[in-house]
């Protein structure tokens, strides 16, 4: 039985977050959605659904959209994208001008694992002068997580979950129960807001792209919508990392698989020849 008030959630989700929330997923809205009722004085999802049915208010609709949205992350995830990244870091800052950096978006990024990994990795592969070799930016739709992102504090947990020992002793200093990375790798990455569901164009064109594990919650023309727009932000030699599960095939034609990689993908023949 659907939970009341969902077809309104459902919606709402859909609308501003392009998150498909389907009927075997309404038992997750109390647990999820409980804190929004207490915050607004709400008795319950019916009188919230009421309440997004009519007149709302952003602040409402941002917290029920950010309730809802999955912010699953941990360092280095699943590994093989950071591998490839690292064999490709020091060639495409070799193709530099002097004064240019290899620009990186970690798009959907949550509370700044994958950014920061992509930051250690550059402190790694470039030395110290990554900082004025890569640009790392983060984007996710939630302002909450990314408060959270641009503390760089996390918890043991956190920094137990793909983080090597080694990469934790040396970009790391314990602050109690947390570990903050280091200032020189705070410093080469910034955050912004952004919605995925609305044009990013004007953040300009990236050497190297990560958009992983987010598709997957996107209807089929989100997917292509969005697809479109990051084949037109990915400069003409990049790179876009999507997760392992995810693929190009019918969302675009202007991105191709690299051969020999799973989910790593380039500039299209097409694209380039266009």
């Amino acid at each position: 039985m659907t939970e009341p008030g969902f077809a309104e959630i459902a919606a709402l989700v859909r609308r501003r977050a392009g998150i498909v929330l389907t009927e075997d997923k309404s038992y997750l809205l109390e647990t999820r959605l409980g804190p929004v009722l207490q915050r607004f004085g709400l008795a319950s999802l019916r009188v919230l659904g009421e309440r997004l049915r009519a007149a709302p208010g952003e602040a409402m609709e941002r917290a029920v959209v950010e309730a809802l949205t999955t912010h699953e992350s941990s360092f280095f995830r699943d590994g093989r994208p950071f591998e490839h990244l690292r064999a490709l870091l020091p060639r495409l800052a070799a193709r530099k001008a002097p004064g240019e950096r290899v620009r990186v978006w970690s798009a959907a990024c949550s509370t700044g694992q994958e950014p920061y990994s992509i930051a250690m990795l550059a402190h790694e592969t470039l030395g110290a002068g990554a900082a004025r070799a890569v640009e790392i930016l983060g984007t996710d739709i939630s302002g909450e997580v990314l408060a959270r992102a641009r503390e760089a504090a996390f918890s043991q947990f956190e920094v137990q979950r793909g983080l090597p020992i080694r990469a934790l002793m040396t970009h790391f200093a314990q602050e109690g129960a947390r570990w903050r990375l280091k200032p020189e790798l705070r410093g080469i990455v910034r955050f912004e807001e952004r919605n995925l569901m609305a044009d990013c164009g004007a953040l300009g064109r990236f050497d190297v792209i990560f958009c992983r594990n987010v598709l997957i919650y996107f209807d089929s023309p989100t997917k292509t919508r969005v697809m479109e727009m990051l084949a037109r932000m990915l400069a003409p030699e990049g790179v876009l990392y999507l997760g392992a599960a995810e693929t190009v095939v019918g969302l675009t034609t202007r991105l191709a698989p690299l051969p020999g990689e799973r989910g790593v993908y380039g500039v299209s023949a097409q694209r380039a020849a266009a």
